[in-house]
């Protein structure tokens, strides 16, 4: 990440210095819509600068026109670490904006102008829901092979986070699922809510990526890394791809899309916890 952080440094040099910043009278079009599903437009800037607003948030500036949201809000982050993560993305389009690539752009909007209007409470029983039907604690009774491949596989993970917090889930066979003790819920209420919004935004978006509360705070807390995380979360897929073959091509593509998004979800839950801005000698380095 800080390697990306740095060639951006190195490109723009002095115009991604806090001291750059952009008149407040410019603003980028309010009419600039875009969609991460399909959307593409012709590139339309050269150069991808930040710079510290009002109140320490730090904003995105493409040609020196503040960029807006797709609601029409000023597009400001809280940290600078960020808004260098978000400027990577724009950089590193070509001719061609590839909206659907921009994950960290997304999840920003996202937070900023909250589209379904929630709180942190709804965010947290969202994010609950996803434990009452983990990936992970859905098994088989069949075939053998596979039933063995999840024990082994999925088990270790389920172990971990019930160790990591003193909870108990479980795992089920049946088409209802494990019953989720009401303390387990509450455990993971109370850590979730010591997520800020933004982090939850991202977690939110991991959690739905992988169907899999235990698989994202797996990874949110180091204990698997991104390839692991997505390998688990498509293990029965997976199974069915040895036993029967696939359209390589299509299988790759999926794959690499959702490490994609999984990883700028993770990123963005780590980097949206940052409160400290990114030190200059490290951008020197």
């Amino acid at each position: 990440m800080f390697r990306n952080l740095v060639r951006l440094h190195s490109q723009f040099g002095n115009a991604l210095s806090i001291s750059k910043v952009c008149p407040r009278g410019q603003h980028f079009g309010s009419a600039f819509k875009y969609s991460t599903a399909t959307a593409e437009r012709k590139k339309f800037y050269q150069d991808v600068s930040i710079s510290q607003g009002e109140g320490g948030v730090y904003e995105i500036n493409l040609d020196r026109r503040k960029l807006k949201t797709p609601g029409g809000k000023l597009f400001a982050v809280p940290n600078e670490a960020l808004a260098i993560a978000v400027a990577t993305e724009w950089d590193a389009q070509r001719d061609t904006l590839k909206f659907y690539t921009m994950h960290m752009t997304t999840l920003c909007n996202t937070a900023l102008d909250n589209p379904t209007d929630r709180d942190k409470d709804q965010m947290i029983s969202a994010a609950l829901k996803y434990l009452e039907t983990d990936t992970v604690c859905y098994r088989v009774d069949e075939p053998y092979g596979l039933v063995e491949l999840q024990k082994n596989e999925w088990d270790p993970a389920l172990h971990w986070i019930e160790n990591r917090y003193n909870v108990t889930i479980g795992a089920s066979s049946s088409i209802l699922g494990p019953e989720i003790p009401e303390a387990t819920k509450e455990t993971f209420r109370q850590h979730l809510n010591s997520y800020n919004f933004w982090s939850l935004t991202g977690l939110e978006f991991v959690i739905t990526q992988l169907k899999s509360v235990v698989l994202a705070m797996a990874m949110i807390d180091r204990h698997l890394n991104v390839e692991q995380a997505v390998l688990l979360s498509r293990l029965e897929e997976e199974y069915q791809i040895r036993q029967w073959g696939n359209v390589e091509w299509a299988h790759d593509y999926d794959m690499y899309e959702l490490r994609a998004r999984t990883a700028a979800g993770t990123l963005f839950v780590h980097l949206s916890s940052e409160s400290s801005t990114v030190k200059r000698k490290l951008m020197q380095d």
